[in-house]
């Protein structure tokens, strides 16, 4: 738990960049016990300035290996034990400044090979998810400066779950996935009336959006802020409050529950790759990534800002606990280049949170809060000056 001083709390987390090394081991445990023939069953992409992020479907966990390959200059990754689908493209145009084409084939009757023609790549990550089964490859490219602009800040919020996916279900029936649509359209619809601001939803309606698409629609976007709105649940009816997430290792057992149901996992499962993480993650600490530091800090200042407010606000109306800024390993929160945070506004198994949060006069509420946080962190931060970029001239 944190308290109000976002400038001398943050020190208490772990580096962003010793996540990449649970990203790249912790999560790939299901691929690593995989047994069963999988299918290649679709590859997608979407593409931003400086980042392009590559989508293969699977049905089943599998087991890879992964190379870079000069003349030309190219990544690929063997998929052992996999078969491709014959219904799919197998050569994806690509031709963003970053990937010329993306490439896959069945290599020998076991392996597909998934192959990334590189036109410039300064890094790449590789994460497995497992619901639905796919694997998620970020290709990283540094941007060329043309010339300095100031543009409207990009918010992208994100209100959780949607479509098929209800989220948590309160005792009488209250839908988590409606609440957070309400409160996101909302926060938009606030900081819509600011002039610097550029407010984007990841959904307006209720439609699925997968986990690593969300975070495309924000890299994509080459968003400033990115938030994401859900509501909390416990075995326990009696919990209640307010708390906010950030990207980050943690020990604490409520933590690792909400982590594991928003990334639709068991407990058992998140456990077992903390303490993978935490055995592993001593060699990674020292691979600092300063951008994914800075943007560490500036989260944990928009967690503050924005838990603060909430806490702030319900607490003039009506009883609440404030269970501080945490961390936890929320994979919407994976790879996103910015200030990034997850709220989990009230308990919706709580009998009492679930009467409110099934009132507009409360959403509105929580929705008022949620903007002045965020109004209040982009008037606290430095006005840094973003610039605009090009593609590197021939």
């Amino acid at each position: 738990m944190m308290g109000n001083d976002a400038a001398t709390k943050h020190r208490h987390f772990f580096r962003p960049s010793a996540l990449i090394g649970l990203i790249l081991s912790c999560f790939l445990l299901s691929a690593v016990q995989a047994s069963e023939t999988a299918t290649v069953k679709n590859i997608r992409y979407w593409s931003s300035q400086g980042y392009t992020r590559i989508v293969i479907d699977l049905s089943s966990p599998v087991e890879f290996v992964k190379n870079r390959l000069s003349n030309p200059d190219r990544l690929y990754f063997d998929l052992k034990n996999a078969k491709i689908s014959k219904e799919i493209n197998t050569k994806l145009p690509v031709g963003d400044g970053i990937l010329k084409t993306v490439r896959a084939g069945q290599y020998d009757p076991d392996t597909v090979r998934i192959v990334l023609d590189l036109e410039r790549m300064e890094k790449y990550e590789a994460l497995y998810l497992d619901d639905p089964k796919k694997l998620v490859i970020d290709v990283h490219a540094k941007r060329i400066k043309e010339e300095a602009v100031l543009p409207k800040k990009v918010v992208v919020i994100d209100p959780g779950h949607g479509g098929h996916d209800s989220g948590a279900v309160g005792r009488n029936g209250l839908k988590e996935k409606d609440v957070v649509l309400d409160i996101g359209l909302k926060v938009k619809e606030l900081l819509g009336a600011e002039p610097n601001l550029d407010l984007v939803l990841t959904r307006e309606t209720d439609v699925f959006i997968p986990l690593a698409e969300r975070t495309a629609m924000a890299m994509k976007r080459d968003a400033d802020l990115f938030v994401s709105i859900h509501a909390n649940a416990s075995p326990n009816r009696g919990a209640h409050g307010i708390e906010t997430y950030l990207l980050n290792w943690t020990n604490q057992e409520e933590a690792i529950s909400v982590a594991a149901r928003e990334n639709y996992v068991s407990v058992k499962t998140m456990k077992d790759r903390m303490e993978k993480f935490r055995r592993d993650n001593e060699v990674d600490i020292i691979k600092s990534d300063l951008r994914r530091q800075h943007n560490n800090e500036e989260s944990v200042a928009l967690a503050n800002y924005v838990q603060n407010a909430l806490c702030t606000d319900v607490l003039r109306m009506h009883k609440t606990v404030n269970h501080g800024v945490k961390g936890a390993l929320f994979f919407v929160l994976f790879g996103i280049e910015m200030p990034s945070i997850l709220v989990e506004v009230s308990f919706i198994s709580n009998p009492d949170e679930e009467r409110l949060l099934s009132q507009d006069s409360y959403r509105s509420m929580l929705a008022a809060s949620i903007a002045s946080g965020i109004k209040a962190y982009l008037g606290a931060a430095p006005p840094l000056q973003k610039v605009a970029y090009t593609k590197r001239r021939q």
